[in-house]
C-alpha cells in the first residue's frame, strides 16, 4: 500500500526536470536496470532521448520522488541505450512496493487514454477534463472515466487447512487462492459464494472482508475476503483450473509474489496457525 502518494490531475506549471516519468511502449515500462534494481527515468532523460511521447498524463506527487507522470510512447519502438522495456509484473521486486504501485496506476491510465481518444457515442475526438480524471466529448458532452473492474479474492480454510488452486495461466507449480470478477447486480459476498461454487464446487460460510489492493492486470480492484468451508466435495471448473487441494501450513506449494494480496491472505493464514 502506497500511503505516501497524493493523486492529482493538474500538472505543475513547469515540468520539473527530475520528475519521474513512467513511460510505456504497449504495456511495457521503460527503466534503467542498475545493481539489481529498476530505476524509472526522469522527465529530463526522456526529453533528451530520441523517443516521442504520444500522450502524457500527470499522476500526482510521491513523498520521496516528487511529481510523477505517465507517458504513452506508442508501440513497437526500441529503448534508448542504457534502458530497456519490461512488463510491470517482472519489475515488482526491483521497483519496490511504492513505485510498483505508482507504475500500476500509470499503466492503467495510459491504456485508458489510448482507448478513449474518441467519443464512444458520436466519434468526436475527446478532450482532457481540467479538474478530474476524465475525457470529455466537446460535441455531445459524454464524460468517460478510467475503467475499474472489481474482483473478489478469497482465502478458504477448513480447520487447519487452506484451499489453494492452480489456474491454467499460472507458472508451473504455482498455487493461489481463488479469485474472480464481480458480476452486475451482485454484492461482494454473493460474488465470493458464486465464484467458489463455480470454480471448486463447494459452499462457504462466515465470509469476512480482509483487505483490498489495486491490481493493474489489466484494471482490477482486488477485494480480499476470508471464508470457511461449509459443505461439498472439490470439483474443479476445468476450463479455469488445473487442480485444487487442501494444504497444511507446513506443506505449501509455490505461492504468488509477496507484493500481491493473494500472498498476504496466505501469509496471514500461516501466521495465525503458529
Amino acid at each position: 500500500m502506497n500511503e505516501k502518494f497524493i493523486p492529482e490531475v493538474a500538472p505543475p506549471i513547469d515540468h520539473p526536470a527530475d520528475a519521474l516519468c513512467f513511460a510505456f511502449c504497449g504495456d511495457k515500462l521503460l527503466v534503467h536496470l542498475r545493481d539489481g534494481g529498476a530505476i524509472v527515468p526522469t522527465h529530463a532523460e526522456l526529453a533528451e532521448s530520441p523517443l516521442s511521447i504520444e500522450r502524457e498524463h500527470f499522476l500526482g506527487q510521491d513523498a520521496h520522488n516528487g511529481p510523477c507522470f505517465a507517458a504513452d510512447l506508442g508501440d513497437e519502438i526500441e529503448a534508448p541505450a542504457g534502458m530497456a522495456f519490461y512488463g510491470l509484473r517482472d519489475l515488482a521486486d526491483r521497483l519496490g512496493d511504492d513505485l510498483f504501485s505508482v507504475g500500476g496506476r500509470a499503466v492503467q491510465i495510459v491504456n485508458w487514454g489510448r482507448t478513449h481518444r474518441f467519443c464512444g457515442r458520436c466519434g468526436t475526438e475527446t478532450e482532457t477534463a481540467p479538474s478530474e480524471r476524465a475525457q470529455v466529448c466537446p460535441a455531445c458532452g459524454l464524460m468517460c472515466f478510467p475503467r475499474l473492474s472489481p474482483a473478489i479474492i478469497v482465502r478458504i480454510t477448513k480447520g487447519e487447512l487452506i484451499l489453494l488452486a492452480r489456474n491454467h495461466r499460472f507458472p508451473t507449480g504455482r498455487f493461489s487462492v481463488l479469485a474472480g470478477f464481480v458480476e452486475p447486480g451482485e454484492s461482494l459476498e454473493e460474488a465470493v459464494a458464486r465464484e467458489v461454487r463455480e470454480e471448486v464446487g463447494i459452499r462457504v460460510r462466515n465470509i469476512r472482508y480482509f483487505d483490498s489492493q489495486p491490481w493493474p492486470f489489466p484494471n482490477s480492484l482486488m477485494l480480499g475476503f476470508t471464508a470457511e468451508y461449509a459443505e461439498g466435495e472439490l470439483v474443479i471448473q476445468e476450463d479455469e483450473l488445473d487442480e485444487a487441494h487442501w494444504f497444511g501450513r507446513d506443506e505449501l506449494p509455490d505461492l504468488p509474489p509477496a507484493i500481491s494480496i493473494a500472498r498476504r491472505l496466505i501469509d496471514d493464514f500461516v501466521g495465525s496457525q503458529r
